[in-house]
């Protein structure tokens, strides 16, 4: 005897069948959501931390770069010593300890090392991820490479030295040995003293060669600053 599917049955099963269908979906989709929202959770707080970060490096690239232009002052001076023109002598401690100084590249990168921990793609947008990428990765590590191992911005290596090997003997000192001024008429040969001016003016070359990067990195900060001041909206 054949057995037979009543028209109840058969739609008595296909409506567990659908039940247990929406409810299967209905799972998938709520796991799915949550899912989404704690990685755009983690987003937003690695975007604000990355942005704090921003702000910091900013400060710390003006601290350098005022550096820089005290270090370019500071090459004025000796010019205007070794020239024989006017200079105020009561700064001369002060430009002597700025002409050499030397600086090194300091980045808040802990918001983009947890970006990295986490995965880049976790940043959905993906001109602000080309973004984020590109200032760390290429002019954060350029300047770095600039202030610590380029060697022509090496000052105090490169021309500490042989300054003081021309004109330590023009330099008056107090009782306690602090540099007070410069010796007048200051005496150097014709060789020494082309010497000395052509170093202070590739230091100063070299500062404003620094400074001009600085400046443009402070542009491209600003910028994705901006990028996710938009994207946490």
């Amino acid at each position: 005897m054949k057995n037979i599917i009543s028209i109840d049955a058969i739609k008595k099963f296909g409506f567990e069948f659908l039940s247990i269908f929406i409810g299967v979906f209905a799972a998938f989709a709520l796991d799915s959501w949550n899912e989404t929202r704690k990685d755009k959770y983690v987003e937003i707080k690695i975007l604000s931390e990355i942005n704090n970060g921003l702000k910091q490096d900013i400060q710390d690239m003006e601290l350098n770069m005022l550096g820089h232009k005290e270090g370019i002052e500071a090459t004025t001076f000796f010019q205007k010593a070794i020239l024989s023109l006017p200079i105020n002598h009561d700064s001369t401690n002060v430009y002597y300890f700025r002409l050499f100084r030397d600086f090194i590249s300091t980045q808040n990168s802990s918001g983009y090392q947890t970006l990295k921990s986490k995965g880049l793609e976790i940043i959905d947008n993906d001109s602000l991820r080309f973004q984020i990428l590109s200032l760390y990765e290429n002019d954060y590590n350029s300047i770095r490479k600039l202030e610590e191992e380029y060697s022509e911005l090496q000052f105090h290596k490169n021309y500490y030295a042989k300054f003081n090997d021309c004109f330590a003997e023009n330099l008056i000192f107090d009782t306690k040995g602090v540099v007070r001024g410069i010796n007048s008429p200051i005496v150097l040969t014709t060789k020494q003293k082309n010497i000395l001016l052509l170093d202070l003016y590739r230091i100063k070359r070299n500062r404003m060669f620094v400074l001009n990067f600085y400046e443009d990195i402070i542009v491209k900060i600003k910028a994705l600053q901006q990028s996710i001041e938009e994207e946490l909206q």
